[in-house]
This record gives structure tokens, C-alpha cells and sequence, in this order.
């Protein structure tokens, strides 16, 4: 009897240990840990939304102050911006950005497209690695590289011995060297949307008989039009944003004119000469830098809703 009770009682309950104890425990730790990690991504990935937040707080704030002097009305419709004669019409500043930003698209966009198709439909894989990466690196070169460029030699050498009248700093120069440094964003976005396209798409092209340009331009493009009309808003929204050629190339005269021989002053170019410490902090002067910043931010917010648009409205999903 003693025997049998002392080995029930090592065969009972508590000396038997639950197999699925440990594995259960595992796992109700990586739960933590995942949980705890989602928890870190979270707060790391709000940091941008919160930027931008406080970006817009500043903006509406000090800009506030500023159309408590200057209304909304004037701001908009007023013809000349001179803070000697305390003109704020920001239709010069805006005229200007969209002149050089324009003249930008018609040397980037048709070149970029055209790299692209060929880069996709054309281009040797041999070649593709060279070539892709040699037009990146317009990319990479400094901006005030292309300003200087575009004041020591494309004004000079091109522009003037072409049109004598021309301005010494005219939006015509700015708009070509900035062309030329967005079509790396151009044809890289553009070849990456053409590239994503079906193989089978082209194969029965040209089992109809399409030759191989046919294909490009008829099949590939239109199949890859919402990824090629999104890399064309996004190029010309870096040109509008674009800093140092204009302020380099384009000169500082607020003109109200849509001549690209002419000097031209963008919004950009205006934050950055006030900026350099010239007004007084406080001042009407120093709060037209908020205001002309936020008319820049409304730009390129309305010009990325566009593009929201045009991804939606065009977009292909193939399977």
C-alpha cells in the first residue's frame, strides 16, 4: 500500500509538467515584443505627419499677422511686389515660378519620356546598367552647379548670341539647366512605370504586327500613363521648388511678365534673398516670408491632389 501511494504521488498533478506550457509562454512573448516594436514604428512614422503639422501651424500663424496689414484681396490681385513702396501683390513671385517651372517641362518632360522608352523597349540590358545610372547622376550635381552653368555659359553663349535683348539673369537659362536636372526624375519614374508593364501585353502587340515603336508608343506608354503623368507632376513640382538656379540664373526683379528673355524673381528665390537676414525679425517685410511660403505650399499640395487624381483616375492593376 505505502508503495502504490508513493507512486501515485509521483505520477500526480504537480509532477507532471504541461508540454504546451513553454511554446504558449514563447509565444505570449513575441506578442510583446511585436506589439512593442508596432508601438515604435508607430511613433516613428507619425514624427513626418507631425512635421508637416507643425509646418502648417507656422505657416497659417505668422501669416496671419501678416494679412492682418496686407488683406487677401491685395495679396492676390495687386500687380507689383516692392516692400521700398510696400507692395505685396504676390503675381509677380507666382508668375515667375510658374514661367521657369513651365519652360522646365517642355526641355524635361519629352526628353525624359523619350529616355525612358528607349531605356524600357530599346536599350540592350548591357547598355540599360551603364546608361541608367550615367543619366542619374544629373540627379546627383549640385544645384548651384547648374546655376552658375546656366549664368557663365547658357546665358552667354547661347541665349545671347540667339536673342541680343536678353537679360543678363532671364528665366529662359533657368528653365533649360533646371530641365535638365529633372529628367533624371522624369525618365527614371517613367522607365520604372513602363517596366512594371506585362510582358504579354507587348507579346500580343506584335503578334498583330505592331513593330517595335508601334508597341512603345501604343501599348507600353498608354498602359503606363498614370505612372508617367505622376512623374511628370512630380517633376514639375521639384522645379517650382527649386531654390538656388533660380536665384542664381533668374535673377531678384519681381516683373510681371510671362517674356522668359526677362528677369524674373520666383517665390522661392524671394524667401531665400529676405531669409539672409536683411529684415528686421518681427517686421512686415520679415512676415512676407510665411506668406509667400504658405501661396508656395497651397501650390504644391493642390499639384500632388492632381496627382492623387490622375493615379486613381488612370491607374492599371494587372495580374
Amino acid at each position: 500500500m505505502g508503495r502504490r501511494s508513493s507512486s501515485r504521488a509521483a505520477t500526480g498533478p504537480a509532477a507532471t509538467a504541461d508540454p504546451w506550457t513553454p511554446a504558449v509562454a514563447g509565444l505570449a512573448r513575441r506578442h510583446r515584443h511585436e506589439r512593442l516594436i508596432g508601438l515604435v514604428l508607430l511613433v516613428f512614422s507619425s514624427v513626418s505627419i507631425l512635421t508637416t503639422f507643425g509646418i502648417v501651424a507656422v505657416l497659417l500663424l505668422e501669416s496671419s499677422t501678416f494679412f492682418g496689414v496686407v488683406s487677401i484681396r491685395e495679396f492676390f490681385t495687386e500687380t507689383r511686389w516692392s516692400m521700398v513702396e510696400q507692395r505685396f501683390g504676390i503675381l509677380p513671385l507666382l508668375t515667375g515660378s510658374v514661367v521657369i517651372a513651365a519652360g522646365a517641362a517642355l526641355v524635361a518632360l519629352p526628353l525624359g519620356l523619350l529616355a525612358a522608352i528607349y531605356l524600357s523597349e530599346y536599350a540592350a540590358p548591357r547598355v540599360r546598367k551603364v546608361l541608367k545610372p550615367v543619366l542619374e547622376i544629373l540627379a546627383g550635381v549640385p544645384t548651384v552647379v547648374y546655376g552658375y552653368f546656366a549664368l557663365t555659359f547658357i546665358t552667354p553663349h547661347i541665349i545671347r548670341p540667339l536673342f541680343p535683348g536678353a537679360d543678363t539673369y532671364n528665366a529662359l537659362s533657368a528653365s533649360i539647366v533646371m530641365g535638365i536636372m529633372i529628367i533624371p526624375l522624369v525618365s527614371s519614374l517613367s522607365e520604372d512605370a513602363m517596366t512594371a508593364v506585362p510582358r504579354a501585353l507587348r507579346e500580343g502587340a506584335y503578334a498583330l504586327g505592331a513593330t517595335r515603336f508601334e508597341v512603345a508608343t501604343r501599348t507600353v506608354v498608354p498602359a503606363a500613363l498614370s505612372g508617367i503623368i505622376a512623374s511628370f507632376i512630380l517633376a514639375v513640382s521639384r522645379a517650382i521648388g527649386e531654390t538656388m538656379i533660380v536665384t542664381i540664373a533668374a535673377g531678384a526683379a519681381p516683373n510681371l511678365t510671362l517674356n522668359p528673355l526677362r528677369s524674373v524673381q520666383t517665390m522661392t528665390a524671394y524667401i531665400a534673398q529676405v531669409s539672409q537676414g536683411e529684415a528686421p525679425h518681427g517686421s512686415l517685410e520679415y512676415r512676407t516670408i510665411f506668406a509667400v511660403g504658405l501661396a508656395l505650399f497651397a501650390v504644391t499640395l493642390l499639384m500632388n491632389i492632381v496627382s492623387s487624381i490622375v493615379l486613381r483616375r488612370y491607374r492599371e492593376v494587372y495580374e
